[in-house]
Order: structure tokens, then sequence, then C-alpha cells
């Protein structure tokens, strides 16, 4: 290292002249430096998605994409020797449906919390309240998912499972639970919780970005302080709360810990929300698990599920970019 530092030394003696223009090499060292991690970032999501298509591919070749993409069973086992499928059965539908449902309930109870807070903190707390309120807030993004899972698993489940029960008993005379502790409420309900900081934090941001031009405006022709709020700087912007609502959206699809532990392992279809379903993650995880060898369908459906899910996620935040950049106010 130290015959490296003094080589470099020289070499960097040698170069110096009167009429060199050290800032111009400086330049363009920062300039590739930044290209190269750029290239990195890009290269390394393109070498992920050849890697799953590539599997992906090879899992299509042994299973029908329509026997995949609009089955309504999923039960990846073998069946016994001699028997016809022995492949089993890799139905899409239900998982993507307890995904789907799973997400939904957690942002029925994420979007209006963290909107509340993100109006709370950004036009009517102090700035000392705002100093602590946030922080706190935010301490919930930083809380690890397997937490949240064990948070559901031993507590919320347990809650609403003897809440169903004591009004069952009150109702019809006989103690009976109609809500499950591992559901889609209780997976919905934690993880919405999980993702209350993602919306307050973005949407705070957003809103305290309007100009303070508009908020004078309004209160000078005599309108009050909350019909400024919902009049003027919600909806200059609603643009961006609906992008940020987008990519927590995404983040809920994608969550796996909490819905293994909340939500369970069965692959179902139901619009019953006290009863437990199963995600896209959960199954991917399940697939993966132990000595597997990426030779069968019941361990390349992982890269297809995969794949199905990295489509669904770009997608979202391909529309979520879409919808800022299209409906964004632009202000002096």
């Amino acid at each position: 290292t130290i015959l490296l530092a003094a080589a470099g030394l020289l070499w960097a003696w040698m170069q110096i002249k009167p009429r060199m223009r050290a800032r111009n090499s400086v330049e363009a060292v920062i300039i590739a430096g930044l290209m190269l991690a750029s290239s990195i970032a890009v290269l390394t999501t393109v070498g992920i998605v050849l890697s799953m298509v590539s599997e992906t591919y090879r899992f299509f070749s042994s299973v029908p994409p329509l026997e995949f993409f609009f089955g309504t069973v999923w039960d990846p086992r073998f069946a016994a020797a001699g028997e016809a499928d022995s492949a089993g059965q890799f139905g899409l539908i239900p998982l993507l449906a307890g995904t789907l449902y799973i997400a939904f309930v957690a942002m029925l109870v994420a979007v209006p919390i963290g909107l509340y807070a993100a109006i709370y903190m950004s036009e009517y707390a102090g700035q000392r309240m705002r100093s602590v309120v946030k922080p706190l807030l935010e301490v919930l993004a930083g809380i690890p998912t397997i937490v949240y899972g064990f948070f559901a698993l031993t507590t919320v489940g347990p809650f609403l499972r003897d809440i169903s029960a004591q009004i069952h008993g009150l109702a019809f005379g006989e103690v009976s639970s109609f809500i499950q502790a591992q559901s889609v409420l209780t997976a919905g309900f934690v993880m919405g919780i999980m993702l209350i900081p993602f919306v307050s934090s973005l949407s705070d941001d957003i809103i305290t970005a309007v100009p303070q031009a508009m908020r004078d405006g309004s209160l000078g022709l005599g309108a009050t302080h909350s019909e400024t709020i919902r009049r003027v700087i919600f909806p200059a912007a609603l643009p961006g709360i609906v992008g940020a609502l987008l990519l927590t959206a995404s983040r809920a699809i994608g969550e796996t810990m909490i819905v293994v532990l909340a939500a369970g392992v069965a692959a179902r279809l139901s619009l019953n929300p006290f009863e437990p379903m199963t995600t896209v993650t959960v199954k991917i995880v399940n697939q993966l698990t132990g000595d597997l060898e990426f030779t069968s369908p019941q361990t390349l459906v992982a890269f297809a599920l995969g794949i199905t899910l990295f489509v669904i996620t770009l997608c979202l935040n391909f529309y979520a970019l879409y919808i800022v950049r299209k409906y964004r106010e632009a202000y002096e």
C-alpha cells in the first residue's frame, strides 16, 4: 500500500504542469465513477431479471403458462408413482388473490392514519411537537418485519379471536370465535401499522413542499385553516400523494414475514377476511426451503412466482411515476 501510494504521488508530481487543467481531469474521474455506480445498479437489476427469466422458462417448459396464470388450485406436490399429473397443480390465482387482499386491508389501515398524521405534522403541529412526533412515527419503519410478525402472532391475532368469541357469545349464547388468530384481517392490520410511517413521511414531505403563498392567498381570501387544507393544499399535493400511496402498495405486496406468521400458508380463494390466506412471497419461501435442486417444477415455480411479483411491483412503480409527472403542479 505504501509503495502504491508513493508511486501515485510520483506520477501526480510528474503530471503537474503550468498549463495543466487539473479541474477537468478531476471532473472526468468523478463522472466516470458516477457512471460506474449507475451501471452497476442497472446491470445488477438486468442480471436479476435475466436469471429469473431463464429459470422461469425452464418451469414453463414443463408446466403450461395458461395452467399457471389461470389455475385456481395450488397443490405443488408429487403424486404417487404411476399417477397422472405427477408435478402437482400450480394455480397462481389463490396466491395472487391473497396477496392483493392482504395488501388492500393493509392500505385501508395505513392510508387514513398516515395521511391524517401527515396533515397534522405539516399544518397543525408546532416545531417542538413535530420534532417529537415525526421521529416516533418513523421509528415504526425501523422495526424488523419479523417483530411485527411476532406481534401479530402473539398479541393481535389472539386478541381479535377472543373479542370475536365474546361477541358471538353475547349474540348467540355460545362461545365460538368467527375470527381466526391467523387471518387476512390480522395480517392486514399489522402490515398497515408497519406502513403508516411510509405514508406519513412521504405525504408530509409532499404537503410541506406546497408553496406558502398558496396558504397565505387562501387565508387572505377569508378561508379557514381547514378549508385551506381541503380545497387548496390537498388538491395541489394530491398527485404526489397518489404516487406515494402506489409506492407504499408495492411495499405491501412484497411483504413476507408478517404474512407467514399472521395469515398462515393456506392457499385458498375466499372473500372472508376472518380466514387465513397466503401470498406469493410466502410460497416462494416455502418452495425454496430445504435442500432442493432446481430441476423440478416444485422448485422452479418459485422463479415464476418471483418474476410475476416483480412485474406487478414494477408496473405499480411506473404508474406512480406516471401519475406524479402527469399531474404534478409546477410552482415558482
